[in-house]
């Protein structure tokens, strides 16, 4: 059992919403306007503005958004590394790197691995 916990108080709403913060900022920096994002990125501007607006997007729209704006090496790196907090998590990540499928152990999850 891990005696290690990890608060953290953002919620996926929480961080789409920053997400989207940012995008607008990074937008607005460039000096472009929904439109011209909509043109460049072959997103419609009214998904756009839901998306700063209400933080809602699909995935294939904000990947191609990002990619408009210069960010397609960061979301390729998105997810691309392993995250541990202990030694123990990190023998199970190398022990399983070549899986093609996963294993139903969420009791084990719940009691190692520290979001």
């Amino acid at each position: 059992m891990n005696l290690l916990y990890t608060f953290d108080p953002e919620s996926a709403a929480d961080i789409m919403a920053i997400i989207a913060q940012n995008l607008r900022r990074r937008r607005l920096e460039r000096g472009l306007s929904r439109g011209a994002l909509a043109q460049m990125s072959g997103v419609p501007a009214p998904t756009i503005a839901k998306f700063e607006q209400r933080h809602t997007i699909s995935m294939t729209s904000f990947v191609a958004i990002a990619k408009a704006l210069g960010y397609s090496k960061d979301i390729k790196a998105l997810l691309s590394e392993p995250i541990y907090s202990t030694l123990e998590e990190l023998e199970t990540i190398n022990k399983n790197k070549d899986r093609k499928r996963g294993r139903n152990e969420l009791d084990k999850l719940a009691d190692s691995f520290i979001p």
